[in-house]
């Protein structure tokens, strides 16, 4: 994701961006949120701007001793994220941070704090 300062904005791991939607029953795509789950869950929506890599996991494989460190940055693995850019999220607010960037509120969720993901697809016919 760019910035209008044209920064780069780069998760890291296993957290997603999500720019938060308003607060209300119904979200933009139509999931209704009753009252009662998001004042005893705090639970939100939003759409995810921007999503990590994913968990990290060694590559043991091409790996000669355990603690020699002499990795390079490429030699790194990930295991992916289902959560996409795009998709909408319901994830526990409680779990959240909060950020502002260029003027606009985000949050920053781990991945195992999303509940639900919504993606459109396009079914092939």
């Amino acid at each position: 994701m760019k910035t209008e300062s044209n920064r780069e904005v780069i998760v890291v791991g296993d957290k997603v961006l999500i720019r938060p939607e308003e607060e209300s029953n119904k979200t933009e795509s139509g999931l209704y949120l009753p009252e009662g789950v998001k004042q005893k869950e705090s639970v939100q929506g939003g759409y995810i701007v921007n999503a990590g890599p994913g968990y990290p996991i060694p590559d043991i494989a091409n790996e000669d001793e355990p603690w020699e460190t002499h990795h390079k940055e490429s030699d790194i693995r990930y295991i992916s994220l289902q959560a996409r850019e795009g998709d909408y999220a319901v994830f526990l607010r409680k779990n959240s941070i909060e950020v502002e960037i260029d003027q606009e509120k985000y949050v920053i969720v781990n991945h195992a704090s999303i509940l639900l993901l919504l993606r459109d697809t396009e079914i092939l016919t």
